[in-house]
């Protein structure tokens, strides 16, 4: 059973306990990540989250990787472009120990100039490892491509002229605005008692916003835009990504989605994965995904190609959205995508780090939790029409497109797309 408990302060803990297991996960997260940024901070979210592993006034960065060792914990964090987590997984009996640590990481990192210096090194050459992965490459451009002018479609890493500029004040007042404890969820799930829970207030429940959190009343839907973007690099291999407009992560036909991208490119018995790779051989890679944040979300078509088949393989992407446009989608089809769903959902609660990450993202971005039962009712309870008529919505849509391919193929990839 989740349970839900709101601090003093108005940090909110929620806490789900499983018996059967052995673990504790424990997750801090924060309301805050690079769609938050202005362009001056682009890669500020992310630079914070590494920098909270540099050490504390009383912790080195190899203290804190080693007393997570000593214990045989996970120690790990992730921004996204909503959010930014930090995460320890942990036998039950070293739950408040690690708890600690966290504490002291969030309240007491002290951002040195030298180890600033360092991290931003770091989180260069971390930036230009995509440009060496043409698929994420491509995909980051591809959200850039669709939402140009709102911070949705930047990087969440940043771009190297800003990282380079941060400072701690730019770090100082980038937390004051976004890490006061109204942003905040405690997220725990696992083999715990009720100690646990006062020791997380004991550390989370008594401190204060240093600046007002700034709260829009209004919800303002950015803007898709349909751009191409076409890049030439040395590589062997054309990527290329489709990128439509889709629904925010409050929708409610977010059940929809998640059939309907199972029936276009999502599983290994999609259309797009079974006509393009198993009927014709073209690509090894080709999968759909969507991405449901707050204020918009994109629906996604990706494929990695040879060059020489990339113009068929174009085409019969593009005749699978065709066909399923003209002929819908059969019984079959909804039936398989929906024992998938159901499968992957309830398979993937059976660990306390799933269990922790699935009700701290709820709490923090819907405010609300469902019973895996209930969520398996709304599923079973969606009608074919509806998928169908959301299928016509996103792809009946202009388009973004991302490609990105050998330099001396790209003048035949523009003039595809004249």
């Amino acid at each position: 059973m989740i349970e839900t408990y709101t601090c003093s302060n108005g940090v909110r803990i929620v806490h789900e306990k499983m018996p059967h297991v052995q673990s504790v996960a424990v997750g801090v997260w924060v309301h805050a990540g690079s769609s938050n940024e202005t362009a001056e901070q682009e890669g500020i979210a992310h630079f914070i989250e590494h920098m909270l592993f540099k050490g504390t006034a009383t912790r080195t960065a190899r203290m804190i990787a080693e007393q997570f060792d000593q214990i045989g914990g996970d120690l790990n964090a992730f921004t996204s472009k909503e959010m930014t987590c930090y995460y320890t997984t942990v036998l039950s009996h070293h739950a408040s120990y690690a708890l600690t640590i966290l504490s002291d990481m969030f309240f007491h990192s002290q951002f040195k100039e030298e180890e600033m210096d360092k991290e931003k090194s770091v989180i260069l050459d971390e930036i230009s490892s995509v440009e060496d992965m043409p698929e994420e490459d491509a995909d980051e451009k591809l959200w850039s491509a669709m939402f140009p002018a709102d911070p949705i479609g930047k990087p969440v890493g940043g771009r190297a002229e800003t990282i380079k500029r941060f400072t701690k004040e730019m770090v100082d007042d980038f937390m004051a605005s976004h890490y006061g404890p109204e942003n905040l969820v405690i997220s725990i799930a696992g083999n715990y008692d009720e100690r646990l829970i006062k020791l997380i207030e004991a550390h989370f429940g008594s401190y204060k916003s240093k600046l007002p959190i700034s709260v829009q009343d209004e919800v303002i839907v950015p803007d898709f835009a349909a751009k191409k973007v076409i890049k030439a690099k040395e590589i062997e291999q054309a990527h290329v990504c489709f990128g439509y407009p889709s629904l925010p992560s409050t929708h409610d036909k977010i059940y929809e989605l998640s059939l309907f991208d199972s029936i276009l490119g999502g599983t290994m018995s999609s259309r797009l994965f079974q006509e393009v790779r198993e009927n014709k051989g073209l690509a090894y890679s080709v999968y759909t995904y969507y991405a449901a944040y707050e204020k918009a979300g994109g629906f996604v078509i990706y494929c990695g190609t040879s060059p020489d088949n990339f113009e068929e393989t174009y085409k019969t992407i593009e005749q699978v959205i065709a066909e399923l446009l003209h002929d819908g989608i059969t019984d079959h089809e909804l039936r398989n995508a929906k024992e998938q769903l159901k499968g992957s959902f309830i398979l993937g609660l059976e660990t306390s780090e799933s269990r922790m990450y699935r009700n701290g993202r709820n709490e923090l971005v819907l405010r609300k939790h469902e019973t895996i039962e209930h969520v398996v009712e709304q599923i079973e309870k969606v009608e074919k029409r509806s998928v169908y008529r959301l299928a016509q919505q996103i792809l009946t849509s202009d388009r973004a497109l991302s490609i990105i391919a050998p330099r001396k193929n790209t003048q035949q990839y523009k003039k595809m797309q004249n």
